[in-house]
């Protein structure tokens, strides 16, 4: 598990290809690998990857499978990439952002940067059907780095955009300030919302039945959807 508090940036220092696998060397901040093990668990670029060497105390490498290089962003790396890291939270850890597997759900797109006095704003584009588990004031994971949605916007067909702002102290902390339009980023949605989502929308399906379509035609004559109504009434603190 992760807490999504980004501890640090990495640089791809090489890559190797070998059948159906890639590995990566990545070079760590100083201090990031004290008491790192193989074996142990890295979140890279909200990746979560297994350490498989150690080259002293400032570079590790990493295996990832073909899969995981078509659905996320570690598929476009090259040498001198620079990606947000964290180490697996120890039992205790306080948890700073919030509870994150390292399991991406889906890229999503820079759509827009704004960059207001001692803001930056990114507008990032969601594809469907994954609108549904973002909303306004709630958390979720961009690059393993754990955020607040400023604001939300869903379309008829399940897609939408969020936006996220970013202070100046998390774009120190991370390679948010390189992003420009059309930069492809990993997005985890957050589990509970997942479940309360899915649940409430399995609970509609099954009491509704063949009720369902017309229940959802009437919504999108009203602006509104199933979606919608099974979004939580009540966010928790940001």
């Amino acid at each position: 598990m992760f807490t999504g508090i980004v501890q640090g940036l990495a640089t791809v220092r090489a890559i190797t290809d070998r059948t159906g696998l890639r590995s990566f060397t990545l070079g760590l901040a100083p201090g990031f690998a004290a008491g790192l093990a193989i074996g142990a668990s890295v979140a890279v670029d909200g990746v979560c990857l297994t350490v498989t060497a150690l080259h002293g105390d400032d570079a590790a490498d990493f295996d990832v499978m073909q899969q995981s290089l078509a659905l996320t962003t570690l598929g476009t790396l090259r040498e001198g990439s620079r990606v947000n890291v964290e180490r697996a939270a120890k039992d205790g850890a306080e948890i700073g952002g919030h509870p994150l597997s390292g399991h991406v759900d889906f890229l999503a797109t820079v759509a827009e940067v704004r960059r207001p006095e001692n803001n930056h704003v990114l507008k990032i584009a969601v594809p469907a059907p994954w609108m549904r588990y973002v909303f306004a004031k709630g958390y979720i994971a961009v690059n393993g780095a754990s955020l607040t949605v400023a604001q939300a916007q869903r379309h008829a067909d399940g897609s939408g955009w969020f936006e996220v702002w970013l202070i100046p102290e998390t774009l120190r902390q991370t390679t948010f300030a390189e992003k420009a339009e059309g930069a492809p980023l990993n997005v985890e949605i957050e589990r509970q919302t997942q479940v309360f989502v899915d649940t409430v929308r399995a609970a509609i399906d099954e009491r509704l039945g063949p009720l369902l379509p017309a229940l959802e035609a009437l919504l999108r004559q009203q602006g509104s959807s199933v979606d919608a109504l099974a979004r939580p009434a009540t966010l928790p603190p940001a």
